[in-house]
């Protein structure tokens, strides 16, 4: 059995790893970890401090809000 293949942020996991070199969750506790909320807010932001790019920002910050408690 294949396993299959990603959908949605997780898509773009093996991409922002190999271009960044920091695993997902990593960037993960980065986000969770910032004082900012806002989905944009948070995208501008790893955009601005970590040089990624919107794609990728925007996959990991739609990840990590998906996945807090309560969402």
């Amino acid at each position: 059995m294949t396993a299959k293949p990603a959908k949605g942020p997780a898509s773009y996991f093996p991409s922002i790893e190999k271009k960044y070199g920091r695993p997902v969750d990593e960037w993960l506790e980065v986000i969770r970890s910032s004082p900012l909320t806002k989905h944009m807010e948070l995208v501008n932001w790893l955009k601005e401090e970590h040089g990624l790019g919107h794609g990728h920002a925007n996959a990991l910050v739609a990840h990590a809000l998906a996945s807090r408690p309560n969402s």
